[in-house]
């Protein structure tokens, strides 16, 4: 980590407290929200149950985005046809903290911290209670650089402690942690209603038909109606290879 200099309080509970030093009141702190997961149907995280506010900013960071596509053979044909796009994947990103209390030996600053990074890949009492079992959800946030910072959740945490005080303290720790994004809908995702749905193309190859599409796309291969509706289709036993049809999303098939 470059810039390790003694630093702000490890962490911070409701948004408040730990003064600053060190690099004074001009350095942006990194920080990583911990809130409460949402209940009901809100894609909102819930309650804040601690911010870690850095001790020492993030030397690099690493974010990840990755998009699926789908290729699909047909024995009718020499060439396969070209791959279909199912859709993007949610971010990721890998942070590393570092966090140092050997100025202050009595300190538990450094053992609080790795304990509140670790119980972000544990369920909280809270969402037990209320019957929709989560883990916490993350922000990680640092000033304007908003490209990383998004709702996500710890998939892993890795703690490893280096420095130990005489009576077993840890005092010195580097935790690396890999976030999931948690994609929150955005308006306009639909090009024909403008819902908070996301409609797919499919090129017709040899074979296929309206049914064996729906039983492979919904599970249920008599939802072919919706499938013809969507591309006005009169004859369905007439499917043309090459066609492109458009594929409701789920969420309209289920309503």
């Amino acid at each position: 980590m470059a810039g390790r200099k003694n630093g702000p309080a490890l962490g911070r509970s409701g948004g408040k407290g730990g003064g600053k030093s060190g690099a004074g009141k001009s350095l942006v702190r990194a920080t990583l929200r911990v809130h409460q997961p949402p209940t009901g149907k809100s894609n909102s995280p819930g309650a804040l149950i601690k911010e870690l506010e850095f001790q020492f900013n993030p030397s690099e960071l690493s974010l990840s985005r990755r998009s699926t596509w789908k290729s699909t053979a047909a024995a009718a044909v020499r060439d396969a046809p070209p791959p279909e796009f199912i859709g993007p994947e949610p971010r990721s990103l890998d942070v590393e903290v570092f966090l140092d209390r050997s100025d202050d030996p009595g300190s538990n600053d450094v053992q609080k911290a790795c304990e509140l990074l670790l119980s972000c890949c544990e369920v909280t009492e809270a969402s037990i209670a209320a019957k929709r079992p989560s883990t916490p959800w993350v922000k990680f946030q640092w000033g304007n650089f908003s490209t990383v910072s998004f709702n996500a959740y710890v998939s892993s945490a890795d703690v490893e402690y280096t420095l130990f005080s005489a009576t077993g303290l840890p005092m010195r720790a580097t935790c690396r942690l890999h976030l999931e994004e948690i994609p929150s809908g955005k308006p306009g995702q639909n090009p024909t209603s403008g819902a908070l749905t996301t409609r797919r193309v499919h090129r017709v190859v040899a074979g296929d038909s309206l049914p064996s599409l729906a039983f492979r796309e919904y599970g249920d291969a008599t939802v072919w109606r919706l499938i013809a509706e969507a591309n006005d289709i009169d004859d369905p036993s007439r499917l043309s290879p090459g066609r492109e049809l458009l594929l409701p999303a789920p969420e309209e098939v289920g309503a």
